[in-house]
Formats: C-alpha cells, sequence, structure tokens
C-alpha cells in the first residue's frame, strides 16, 4: 500500500529537484553571458588603454618585449597577464607584441570583436584603429582560459547550492512528518477506540485540510449509531411481536388439546389458524422491511404497468370472508410508471393490504390514478375508519397501531410502503377522506435541488 508520507516527500523532492535544475541551469548560462560581458569589456578596455598609451608615447612600438611589462604594471587583475598584444602598423607590419603574444596575426578583422583559430586554439580579439599613430592594436585571449575562468565562478556559486541539498531534502521529510502528524494522531485515536463506541471525534486542535475527514467519520458515527438503535429497536419490537401471536397459538392449543367439546375445539383451532396467519404475515413484513432497507436508493429504474400489477393484487388480497372487494379502475390500464418493479409491488401490496384490514364488511377498496403537478400518481381509498390528524405524522413508525388499529396487523405495512417508495425516489401521502375512509397516494418525489 502506498504511503502518503512516502508520496509527498517524493514529489516535494522530485518537484524542488526540477525547480532547482532550472534554477542552476538558468545561474549557468545568465553567469557566463554576465561573465563573458565583462571579459570583453576588459578586452576592449585593455584594446583601448594600449592605444592611448602609445599616443601619449608612454609605450614604445618599436620595443615589443616591453608590452607585457608595461601593460601589466598598469593593471593588476590576474586575468589581464593571460591577455595577448599585438600592434601592427596599417601597411600590414608587425610593430610590436606582448611576451605571451602568438607571432601570427591575432585576427584578420580590421576593427571591433571577433574569433580566430590559431595553432589548434581559439582566441577572442578585440581590435582598435589608432590613426593617429598609424597602427592597429590587438588584444585578445584564449577561449580556453576565459573557459577555464567562467567555469570558475560557476563552481563557486553552485557547489554551495548543491551541499545545500541534503539539507533541503531534511527539512522536506521533516516537513511532511510533522505536518501528517494529526492524520496519525485520528489514527492511534481509531485504533484504541472500542468497536462500540462511536461517539463523535473531538475536532480540537485539528488542521484545516483534515477537519472535513473528521466531520465525515463523525457523520458516519453518527448514522451507523442510528442504524444500531434502530436495528436494537426493531429486535425488541420484533420479538415482542412475534411473542404475542406465539403464545395465543400454544394457548389455543393447549384448548384444543384439552377440551372434549367439539365446538370449542373448533373454535381453539380456528384461532390457531387465524393467528398463524398473523403470524405469517408479521414474519413475511420482516423479512420485507429488512429487504428493503439493505438496498441502496438507486436512480435507475424499471418501468411498471400499474394497471397490471394492481390488478393482480386485488384478486390476491379481497376479503371474500368479509365481503371486502378491491377494484381497478380502468384508467390504471395504460398507466406507466419508472419504478422499480419489485419495490412497486411491495409498496401496492402493503397499502392495499392495509386498506382491506381497516375496511368494515362489506366495504370497498378502489385503485385509480390522478393527474397533477404534471406527473401521474395512484391512489388507492378505502371506507375505513381513518386515521386521527394527530396520528398521521406518526402512522409510517414501525410497529406504530393507532386507536383505529384493524385486528390483525402489526404497524409495519405503511412503513414497508414509505420506506420501498422512498428507495425508487417515490413518496407516500395519506390523508383522511371528507366521507370517511384514508387515501393513500403513490406519487413522484419532487426533485433535489443541491
Amino acid at each position: 500500500m502506498a504511503s502518503i508520507r512516502g508520496r509527498l516527500i517524493t514529489i516535494l523532492i522530485i518537484s524542488t529537484g526540477v525547480v532547482w535544475l532550472f534554477a542552476t541551469a538558468w545561474i549557468f548560462f545568465s553567469t557566463r553571458a554576465e561573465v563573458e560581458r565583462v571579459l570583453d569589456a576588459r578586452l576592449m578596455e585593455a584594446g583601448r588603454m594600449v592605444s592611448s598609451l602609445i599616443t601619449s608615447r608612454e609605450i614604445e612600438s618599436r620595443r615589443p618585449m616591453d608590452l607585457t611589462a608595461q601593460l601589466t604594471a598598469r593593471s593588476r587583475a590576474s586575468y589581464d597577464r593571460q591577455l595577448s598584444c599585438q600592434i601592427w602598423s596599417l601597411n600590414g607590419d608587425l610593430v610590436g607584441l606582448s611576451e605571451s603574444a602568438p607571432s601570427e596575426r591575432l585576427t584578420a578583422s580590421d576593427t571591433g570583436f571577433s574569433q580566430t583559430e590559431i595553432n589548434g586554439e581559439t582566441w577572442r580579439v578585440y581590435a582598435v584603429v589608432n590613426a593617429d599613430v598609424g597602427v592597429r592594436v590587438l588584444v585578445g585571449d584564449r577561449l580556453k582560459v576565459r573557459n577555464h575562468l567562467v567555469n570558475d565562478v560557476i563552481r563557486g556559486l553552485l557547489l554551495p547550492m548543491f551541499l545545500i541539498l541534503p539539507l533541503l531534502a531534511g527539512l522536506i521529510w521533516l516537513s511532511v512528518k510533522r505536518g501528517l502528524s494529526p492524520l496519525n494522531r485520528i489514527a492511534h485515536d481509531l485504533e484504541r477506540r472500542h468497536a462500540a463506541d462511536l461517539s463523535p471525534m473531538p475536532a480540537v486542535e485539528t488542521a484545516q485540510e483534515i477537519a472535513p475527514v473528521v466531520q465525515s467519520l463523525n457523520g458516519l458515527f453518527g448514522r451507523v449509531a442510528g442504524l444500531r438503535d434502530r436495528e436494537r429497536n426493531f429486535t425488541a419490537f420484533a420479538a415482542h411481536e412475534l411473542r404475542t401471536p406465539l403464545a395465543g397459538l400454544k394457548t389455543q392449543a393447549q384448548v384444543a388439546l384439552a377440551s372434549n367439546d367439539g365446538a370449542i375445539r373448533d373454535q381453539a383451532l380456528r384461532q390457531i389458524v387465524v393467528g398463524v396467519d398473523r403470524t405469517g404475515r408479521l414474519v413475511r413484513q420482516l423479512l420485507d422491511i429488512s429487504s428493503v432497507e439493505a438496498r441502496e436508493r438507486s436512480d435507475h429504474h424499471g418501468v411498471v404497468e400499474a394497471g397490471k400489477v394492481l390488478r393482480a393484487l386485488a384478486g390476491e388480497l379481497s376479503d371474500a370472508a368479509r365481503g371486502v372487494t378491491v377494484a381497478v379502475a380502468p384508467d390504471l390500464d395504460d398507466l406507466q410508471l419508472a419504478i422499480e418493479p419489485e419495490l412497486f409491488t411491495l409498496a401496492a401490496r402493503n397499502l392495499i393490504e392495509n386498506a382491506v384490514n381497516h375496511s368494515p364488511p362489506g366495504g370497498a377498496v378502489f385503485c385509480h390514478a390522478e393527474r397533477s403537478a404534471g406527473s401521474d400518481s395512484i391512489v388507492i381509498d378505502d371506507d375505513g375508519p381513518g386515521i386521527p390528524e394527530e396520528e398521521l405524522p406518526r402512522v409510517t413508525e414501525r410497529f406504530f397501531r393507532g386507536r383505529n388499529k384493524a385486528a390483525v396487523g402489526s404497524g409495519l405495512g405503511l412503513a414497508i410502503a414509505e420506506l420501498a417508495l422512498g428507495r425508487s425516489g417515490w413518496r407516500l401521502s395519506l390523508r383522511n377522506r371528507p366521507g370517511g375512509g384514508l387515501t393513500a397516494m403513490i406519487a413522484a418525489a419532487p426533485p433535489s435541488h443541491g
């Protein structure tokens, strides 16, 4: 696994090295150009000085061996000792030269700067004409000597820079280590934390860049703690709801076994059947809600033929024993919804089942379409007692059973419907009908902003 510290140190060292190389190249070329400019200026100064000395008769052009001594005496710079000087008459005769100067003419150029090659060596030469005396002064130096001087100057500049590189690498390593110390503290805190400890992490002395990580971790801890609490409550409620019908089944079985009266035994067996149906429905709903909770919300939905699904559920859930019928309006036959088919079927089943259970004997449940806000919704009406207004905000809570609860049921049907629709991006709305009963509407959820 790659280390953030190692990656940061590598990136910083490479980046610093690249910048350092560019800086070194810039210093090399700029320093070389500047030094060469200064040497050219010194070359020009020397040539003009010799020409001036000839004019003032301080240098005798007929005494060539004196040029070096007189030139050196007037300039103590070590570089001047590397200069070579020649004095030529304007008609092409060699008048004088310094001790280090070659016998060949330094340059064929009449005036100004030029480069020439003499005996395999390249020379940089400056020529100046003294018309008053009738001579041409040539002052030059070997490029090898000049390059050696330039390299000495640049070496003196770059050597300290390269000696600093290891120190710079060490400073980068220490800086990265210190900069990542808040992450190390967070890691150590998480390692020492007990698995059951979901309390928020303290945000004191947290770097600005790490604060979002701490906030996200605290948000995750909060969601996990909420999920754990819901699972605990769900388990407790489920155990309670299952304990009651199971105890009733045991009691009815004991009555049937102990009674010699056929009527009493038959009644006990019928109660056992009712209890098994209720328990089976509760177990199915518990499995349904667990399955829906395990699914993530998705924006990729299938297409459901609402009329077809509702008609199948109507035939399955109509209560012939109590005379409660489920009717599906024709306007649903051509209605197609962009919703996950499995989740839609689960929500519709629980809503219709809830409506049937709360309808009085001989009542009716009516499913039809309603168009509002440019979208189609499915409405399920029943003839039951409805829900008290103060209980409407709570009826989708798990295991909540209000004052108008049905004989069968566990308070999970509406919770499952709302959860299943929410996973598909739809919503459930409930309202009491003016003439009595309850209206449950399956509608598309409004788009979220931001």
